[in-house]
């Protein structure tokens, strides 16, 4: 078993500097306890980052089960999934049948003990577990009781959502793909990740007014709602619509209509300077042998120096940037065929001397074997006790004076017996009926 150390609630807040060496005075959230209900993507997403930054994060699971993904998209036979474990390092893990009456009063004594509950559960499941936010509020005044929705309030509250249908509903898929082909949902979880890192950031912001208020709170995130927060700038052009055609979007250089919606846009830029994916080296036999490229105005000569047409850096149809839209794809065309003599990192190292903005299309093989990012903590490899080591994505946020260590998932059941008896203070023969009671389950060995 894993013991993690934990530090004391803090409940007032210092206001002198710390004397302690900077990243040697704790973490945090050090003091800060999660009673975690989530399961999935959205929820643990949410729930393991506030963990990285030091919360005693608590994961109640059913007995015997637990979190569904423990045993989907299985790749070691009989062991936690790389999809359970990737979302649910540095938490602890407590099986409790919330149906037993011995089971309830452990979770309601949690509820007691916990600074914030986290659930991403279908529409008014934890309200039929009798965990209402009236009933968690009256238990504990000061928690923050923080949920994953598919929708907010409206016509679609009470449907089930997932990664797919969040990207569908916010706006994402219309925006995504090429606009000769049906809408496309993206390879990056935002719908679910996306949406945890809101909860998150809204979580800490609660816990933060707590110190003036005294009170807790509810916080909500809508997985539509996140979403389109990612996708504000396709919402700034349906806007700019209204009076015009969107100048820098490549069909506006080809001459195609635009219809009455921000159409789908390819690999245009989205920022405003025409961007494009070109092929590099090795193109098409490898499927990432790619590059992009913003042919941004301030860098256009050193463009066409390193390209080979200086004769564009007085050309009336290329100079200036209104003149370049109609030529957009001849443009890129001579870049690709640049391009296509050099790597993808042989192009990056010619372009970043003259700051062309670029850069490489990425695998997931290269970015797991990329020594910098495991150098800073982003990519992590971890020992598990069933499945051998595994890579993880660890702490995405870095503060100067927070170290972040990224932990093993915990086994199904494992901090039970612990958590009963540090953090709740159950007596050894308290726990022993509980056992007998079936509230609880044996940890995973």
């Amino acid at each position: 078993m894993t013991t993690i150390k934990r530090k004391k609630p803090v409940t007032t807040p210092s206001k002198k500097p710390s004397t302690k060496p900077w990243g040697m005075d704790g973490k945090a959230l050090d003091g800060v306890r999660i009673l975690d209900f989530t399961h999935v993507q959205s929820g643990p997403t949410c729930t393991q980052l506030l963990a990285y930054m030091g919360a005693d994060c608590i994961k109640v699971e059913r007995p015997g089960v637990g979190d569904v993904t423990r045993g989907q998209l299985r790749d070691v036979k009989g062991e936690d999934s790389l999809y359970f474990t990737m979302l649910n390092g540095n938490k602890r893990s407590i099986t409790i049948d919330s149906k037993n009456p011995k089971g309830k009063e452990i979770v309601e004594r949690l509820v007691k003990s916990c600074d914030v509950l986290v659930e991403n559960f279908a529409p008014g499941a934890l309200d039929r577990m009798g965990f209402t936010w009236e009933h968690v509020n009256k238990l504990n005044p000061r928690i923050i009781m923080a949920s994953v929705k598919g929708f907010g309030p409206g016509p679609y509250e009470e449907c089930k959502v997932y990664e797919n249908v969040a990207q569908c509903a916010g706006g994402a898929a219309s925006t995504t793909g090429f606009r000769e082909g049906p809408p496309l949902v993206t390879g990056a979880q935002i719908g679910d990740s996306g949406t945890g890192l809101h909860l998150a950031l809204g979580i800490v912001s609660a816990l933060y007014q707590r110190n003036r208020t005294g009170r807790g709170q509810r916080v909500i995130c809508a997985m539509q709602d996140g979403v389109l927060n990612l996708c504000r700038v396709k919402l700034r052009d349906q806007q700019r619509l209204t009076h015009g055609p969107l100048t820098e979007y490549s069909q506006y250089g080809e001459g195609i209509p635009f219809g009455n919606a921000t159409p789908r846009a390819g690999n245009d830029s989205g920022g405003g300077q025409p961007g494009w994916i070109l092929k590099c080296k090795g193109a098409p036999e490898d499927p990432n042998a790619y590059i992009y490229f913003i042919t941004q105005a301030p860098v256009w000569e050193a463009i066409c120096d390193v390209i080979g047409k200086p004769e564009w850096k007085t050309d009336p149809e290329y100079a200036k940037p209104p003149a370049r839209l109609p030529h957009l794809k001849q443009i890129f065309s001579a870049i690709e065929a640049w391009t296509m003599t050099k790597t993808k990192f042989e192009a990056m190292d010619i372009l970043n001397k003259y700051n062309i903005p670029c850069g490489p299309i990425l695998s997931m093989k290269e970015i797991a074997e990329e020594k910098s990012l495991r150098d800073v903590g982003t990519i992590v490899e971890v020992d598990h006790p069933g499945r051998g080591p595994y890579l993880t994505v660890g702490n995405p946020v870095k503060l100067s004076d927070s170290p972040c260590e990224v932990q093993r998932s915990p086994l199904l059941g494992e901090h039970t017996e612990e958590i009963l008896t540090e953090v709740l203070g159950y007596s050894a023969k308290e726990i022993t009926e509980i056992s007998a009671s079936g509230a609880i389950s044996p940890p995973q060995k």
